[in-house]
C-alpha cells in the first residue's frame, strides 16, 4: 500500500471510481491504528436524490461498516465548514466525502428540493471562503475527497460548464490550503503535493 502517514490536511482528487474513498478509508484506518484514544469521523455530503443515488449511499455505508466499523458518520449537505469546526479535535481525523457533492448541493437548483425543510443553500463563493477558513483553523487532521471532472470533453450546457469551472477552482483553492494533495487513478495514489 502507498504511504498512509497522516498529513494535517489532505485533498484526494480523482475521477469516478478511481479509489478516492478507499484511500480516505485507508488513511482513517492508519490513523486509528496509530495510537490509543484516536477517533475517526466521516462527514457525508450526499443527498439521496434518486434510487440509484440511494443505492450508492447504502453501498458506501456497507463498505465503511465492513472496513471501519468504529468510524462515526455525520450527514451534512450544506453546513460543511460548521461541521468541520464542530467535530475537529487533535484526537479525531475528520474525513469529508465529498466536496463535489457538497458543491452540487450548493449550486444545483434540482438538489435544493431534497434539502431538509427550512434549510437554504448559502452562496457558493461565501461557502468556499468559510470552508477554507475551517481548513486553516481546524485543530485536528482532515482528509477531503473531491472529483477531478475537468479532464474530458467540454460539456454542452452552460450550467454544466459553469459547475465544472467552479469545482476546478474549488479544488485549486482547497489544494493550496492542504498540506498534501493526492491524485487517484486506477486505484493508485499519485502524490501532487506533500508539505511537511
Amino acid at each position: 500500500m502507498a504511504e498512509t502517514a497522516i498529513a494535517h490536511s489532505e485533498l484526494i482528487v480523482g475521477g469516478q471510481k478511481s479509489g478516492k474513498s478507499r484511500r480516505a478509508q485507508d488513511l482513517a484506518e492508519a490513523w486509528l491504528m496509530g495510537g490509543e484514544g484516536r477517533r475517526s469521523l466521516l462527514i457525508a455530503t450526499a443527498l439521496a436524490t434518486d434510487d440509484e443515488m440511494r443505492s450508492r449511499i447504502v453501498r458506501h455505508q456497507a463498505d465503511r461498516e465492513r472496513q471501519l466499523p468504529q468510524m462515526v458518520t455525520v450527514e451534512e449537505a450544506l453546513a460543511l465548514p460548521e461541521r468541520i469546526m464542530q467535530h475537529s479535535r487533535p484526537d479525531t481525523l475528520v474525513v469529508v466525502d465529498c466536496l463535489t457533492l457538497w458543491l452540487t448541493n450548493l449550486c444545483w437548483p434540482g438538489h435544493r428540493v431534497h434539502l431538509p425543510a427550512g434549510q437554504e443553500a448559502p452562496d457558493a463563493a461565501c461557502a468556499l471562503d468559510a470552508l477554507l477558513g475551517a481548513l486553516r483553523s481546524a485543530p485536528g487532521p482532515l482528509v477531503l475527497v473531491s472529483n477531478e471532472i475537468g479532464l474530458g470533453v467540454i460539456p454542452m450546457g452552460r450550467e454544466v460548464r459553469q459547475f465544472v469551472d467552479t469545482l476546478g477552482l474549488l479544488n485549486q483553492r482547497v489544494g493550496a490550503a492542504c498540506a498534501r494533495v493526492t491524485l487517484m487513478a486506477a486505484g493508485l495514489p499519485l502524490p501532487l503535493k506533500n508539505c511537511p
